[in-house]
């Protein structure tokens, strides 16, 4: 059996991923996870629009627990099971009910949950809409989901940079960087997966770092180095590395010289249908005509 939902092409190599999340665990998480942590209190908060407290809530593909920890502070959780795919990452979170398993094949009955969320893990599912749909079936009627993806533009920066230095060392691309959701897609796929309500937003986070080899042990200190099926399996040669980090500085250094990498992130908001929810009118059903409407607002 595969991880896969569905039988979408697979694109990652899950096994490279739960690799490099252990190495993360077992590494410096608490100098290289930040970014986690601040869009897991990001993503939390949109809670507190929400009047209700949730009983039991799943915090898909968890790391070290940041998002379930953020609810209980806020008083927006009783009880949070952690899963994730990494058994280094799950055995550190601070919660009793700890599962490892993969986000692309939920273990768990249908309508399990009251919330479900997820910080910076979908992006590795080699199935996206079927994880959506998976998580929408775990919910409750009327649960929600709460969701924080990168986006297309995320590490555009050294993305570009690697490919200019490879086409001019090597006349050739290898993939490098992952395929992230483009925004315009994101509130689609909550509907195909067959969520009432969805709403998805974003916003930008730039970082600032010394060199370009910074930014990379950075990466893989979050766990996040390259895990496409078709990557490059030999190390990347120093001349290549050396020919991106002059032309990331050429483009991109400011005047301290510090050069910027941008972690876009697309957050998705929504709901196992429910009778209660608010529904668009079918077509049609308008009881006033828009030109009686227009034709009122005619001066006279």
């Amino acid at each position: 059996m595969t991880d896969s939902f569905s039988s979408q092409p697979l694109l990652f190599d899950r096994s490279s991923v739960r690799r490099h999340r252990d190495r993360a665990a077992n590494g410096d998480w608490r100098t290289h996870g930040f970014l986690f942590e601040e869009v897991a209190d990001r993503l939390a908060e949109r809670s507190l629009d929400i009047t209700r407290s949730h009983d039991l809530v799943l915090d898909l593909g968890c790391h070290e627990g940041a998002f379930g920890q953020a609810l209980a502070t806020m008083g927006k959780a009783q009880t949070v099971v952690s899963v994730d795919i990494s058994t280094g990452m799950v055995g550190k979170t601070p919660n009793n009910l700890k599962v490892v398993a993969s986000e692309e094949f939920l273990p768990f009955a249908s309508e399990s949950f009251d919330l479900i969320g997820s910080v910076l893990s979908l992006h590795w599912t080699n199935d996206l809409p079927g994880a959506l749909i998976q998580i929408n079936r775990a919910l409750k009627a009327d649960g929600i989901f709460l969701g924080a993806l990168f986006g297309i533009e995320t590490l555009h920066e050294l993305k570009e940079c690697l490919t200019q230095a490879e086409l001019e060392i090597r006349s050739g691309v290898s993939p490098r960087i992952s395929p992230f959701t483009e925004v315009r897609d994101a509130g689609a796929l909550l509907q195909r997966a067959g969520f009432a309500l969805p709403v998805s937003d974003v916003e930008t986070i730039t970082l600032k770092y010394k060199t370009p080899f910074d930014l990379l042990k950075e990466l893989r200190g979050m766990g996040e180095a390259n895990a496409l099926l078709d990557r490059q399996k030999s190390f990347t040669g120093r001349k290549v590395l050396m020919r991106m980090a002059e032309i990331y500085f050429e483009k991109y250094a400011d005047e301290q010289g510090l050069i910027p990498a941008t972690f876009q992130i697309i957050y998705l908001t929504g709901w196992s249908p429910h009778e209660s929810q608010q529904v668009p009118l079918k077509r049609g059903s308008a009881t006033t005509s828009l030109t009686e409407i227009l034709d009122q607002k005619k001066p006279e």
